[in-house]
């Protein structure tokens, strides 16, 4: 079934930033698709077009990948007589329409768009949920596996004003049987954490960030390893739920060495640490708390302390910008034993193909995934889809608070009452 109309908009994010939502349409009818955005972001990541017109939408404008998508992508993907159900084809169709190697020329939010517009469509074509049509690309065969969610639910970094260096700290549910006894954990333990922030520090730290998390004015991160201690202990779930960081530590790595308190402007140089101190902090912090996983535990290049770390550590040591879900980065992370677990953002690559190719090569080496989201979201849920069909069993998508996070949540709980084999 080939496209006969592409339309794109304007549309806004959950930060109230401008982005891409692209309408595809086939004989079957119209298939929707908005693409999410991120505030920390790798240098190697496919590029965002931004219109950077600073007189409107304060730089952030995204007319020109709109555009693309109406002037350029659209015009050719027609002509091009390509199915909806050759993803793949479509997919290096457009890569090919871009012809840089970074998706600079059209914008990776604007083929990111009609990618996904394209997989919504497909899975129609052949009268199968997403999910369903999704694995069957990636060659995954049922029974499917629902994720474990990861929680923010304590943010620092550059998603709060507090002190902490560090960006997330997460609620792992393993404990729980289901996806539904995963939600309700993660949800119970979170009203604990509201309870247990408000009693410390005030009712005003438990007003929450761009993910749903909270940003008490902590002191660091032993103060933050803590706080969850103590709410999975008061909910009930002590031995239930794991914890997992997301350090973000390329936004405070400077000449070489880490800030941990990069946030204050007067900075005490003689502070800041090296690479293999940081990784002494952080065993220190596996050996003291449940944590089961660390995400971008060092900087995006800082490949040396990322194969000591991996090779003293035996937790799951998780990519994200230093991977960029690019299959070159991740290739270049098997080779150097960077890391053992792959942070997959669709956006971050720009294509649903070369998604589903990033997840096979990680698992490939033996590597977990976790599918995620981006801190300025909408409501869209492909990667709630994306996450069953590749059987990786780890979805990070924030706090269960915020409607943009919460609809990945209810997509999943949809998905596990599907009467299909699981």
């Amino acid at each position: 079934m080939s496209v006969t109309k592409v339309h794109a908009r304007q549309i806004f994010d959950s930060r109230g930033n401008p982005t891409v939502e692209v309408d595809l349409y086939t004989a079957k009818g119209r298939f929707r698709a908005a693409v999410p955005s991120g505030a920390s972001t790798g240098v190697h990541e496919a590029v965002e077009l931004r219109d950077n017109d600073k007189a409107n939408y304060v730089g952030k404008g995204v007319s020109k990948a709109v555009a693309n998508v109406n002037d350029v992508i659209a015009p050719a993907l027609i002509d091009s007589g390509l199915s909806v159900l050759q993803q793949k084809e479509v997919d290096a169709f457009l890569i090919k329409l871009d012809g840089t190697p970074n998706k600079g020329k059209l914008g990776a939010n604007a083929i990111l768009g009609v990618s996904i517009a394209v997989a919504e469509a497909g899975a129609a074509e052949k009268g199968v949920p997403l999910y369903q049509h999704l694995a069957e690309l990636a060659g995954v065969k049922p029974p499917y596996v629902l994720p474990v969610p990861a929680f923010n639910v304590i943010n620092g970094g550059s998603h709060a004003g507090n002190k902490l260096a560090f960006q997330e700290f997460m609620l792992l549910p393993t404990g729980a049987s289901s996806f539904t006894e995963a939600l309700k954990i993660g949800t119970e333990t979170y009203h604990t954490l509201k309870k247990v922030i408000s009693a410390k520090y005030g009712i005003d730290a438990t007003n929450v960030g761009d993910e749903g998390g909270f940003a008490p004015n902590v002191s660091g991160a032993k103060e933050s390893l803590d706080l969850l201690t103590v709410a999975i202990k008061k909910a009930g779930y002590e031995g239930k739920v794991k914890i997992a960081l997301d350090v973000a530590s390329s936004e405070f790595y400077k000449d070489g060495k880490y800030d941990l308190d990069f946030k204050n402007p007067e900075s005490d140089k003689s502070k800041w640490i090296s690479g293999k101190e940081l990784a002494e902090l952080y065993i220190s912090y596996v050996k003291e708390y449940p944590i089961v996983s660390i995400e971008d535990p060092f900087d995006q290049d800082d490949w040396e302390a990322w194969s000591h770390f991996t090779a003293n550590c035996n937790i799951q040591i998780v990519g994200d910008d230093l991977t960029v879900t690019n299959p070159l980065r991740i290739k270049t992370a098997i080779e150097k034993k960077a890391c053992n677990g792959l942070l997959l953002k669709v956006n971050q690559i720009g294509t649903i193909s070369e998604s589903i190719q990033a997840a096979q090569l990680a698992q490939s080496d033996g590597w977990g995934v976790m599918v995620s989201h981006r801190s300025g979201e909408t409501e869209n849920t492909v990667i709630a889809d994306l996450v069953v069909a590749l059987g990786s069993g780890q979805i990070k998508t924030g706090a269960p608070a915020r409607s943009e996070r919460v609809a990945k949540y209810n997509a999943l709980l949809r998905i596990e009452c599907v009467p299909l084999p699981f």
